[in-house]
Order: C-alpha cells, then sequence, then structure tokens
C-alpha cells in the first residue's frame, strides 16, 4: 500500500463559525478532543500565529511530547500548526471552519512533513516514541481525526 501523505475529515456541527475556531485555537483544550494527545502546555485561549506550544502524546504503553508553532490563526476561517520532534518537521495540523445551511463544517486535515533531509531519523523516532510504523500513521490518524471532529461536535454543541 502507498504511503499518504495528506488526509482530510469533516463534520457538520450546528454552531458558529467563531465558537469552533475559539474551541480550536485554544490549544490547552486539545486533550479533551484528540484520542492521543492528553495534555498541552502553551497559553491559554485562542493563541496567534507564531505561538509555540508542547503536545503531550499517548498511545498505548507510548507516551511522547511535541514541539508545536502556529503557522496560521486567521478567526474565524482557519487554524494551522506545525509538529517538530528534536527540531525535525513530523506534522502540519489544520482546521478549516466552513459556514454551511445553518451550521459550520469543520475539516481537519493531516499533512506529513517527514519527506525531506532527517525523513528517516523522524520516522525512526516517531517508531520508538509512538510505536507506529510511518507507513500505518495516515491510517491512526484518520481514525483518530473523526474521533477529535465528533469529539468537538458534542462538546460545542452542548
Amino acid at each position: 500500500m502507498r504511503r499518504r501523505f495528506k488526509l482530510e475529515e469533516d463534520i457538520f456541527v450546528n454552531a458558529s463559525q467563531t465558537e469552533l475556531y475559539e474551541a480550536v485555537a485554544d490549544v490547552r483544550a486539545m486533550g479533551k478532543y484528540s484520542p492521543e494527545c492528553w495534555a498541552v502546555l502553551g497559553p491559554r485561549g485562542p493563541v496567534a500565529a507564531g505561538r509555540r506550544f508542547i503536545g503531550l502524546n499517548r498511545k498505548g504503553p507510548f507516551i511522547w511530547f511535541t514541539c508545536c508553532r502556529v503557522t496560521c490563526a486567521e478567526a474565524p476561517e482557519r487554524f494551522t500548526f506545525d509538529v517538530s520532534t528534536f527540531g525535525l518537521p513530523v506534522a502540519r495540523w489544520g482546521y478549516r471552519f466552513t459556514p454551511e445551511g445553518g451550521g459550520v463544517r469543520v475539516t481537519e486535515s493531516w499533512e506529513d512533513l517527514r519527506t525531506g533531509r532527517g525523513a528517516r531519523l523522524t520516522e525512526l523516532l516517531g517508531l520508538l516514541f509512538t510505536g507506529t510504523p510511518a507507513g500505518r500513521r495516515a491510517g491512526i490518524n484518520r481514525a483518530g481525526m473523526r474521533a477529535t471532529l465528533l469529539r468537538l461536535k458534542r462538546a460545542v454543541e452542548r
């Protein structure tokens, strides 16, 4: 099977763009939505482009951290951040909020950035820290994205 480097998942949510943007751009809240991220060390509330934070993650017995930097904070339409480990690029995560029929279509995207110099080392670190071979990461992320979006929907629609 050919390795996937980009994925998108989406969900319709009965809420405003602003509510959804603020829920996602408050990076410290990501632990409530993501099945892998259990906590974030960083600023409270919606964060601006350029801000950095640390993601604390787990999958089964594996625990790891990632360094993240917000690359796009265009309220209320888009929020994106890049993930690295030990200075090596790992992934880009993004969220788009598109008005649709009285609610919002939330699209979560993931792009694997382990493609250039240092890619093999980053893939090895990923295997050691997460227990997931690079070729299986897309499938795990797709399931995680679906879970994240559903949890976000439930939290914001309450």
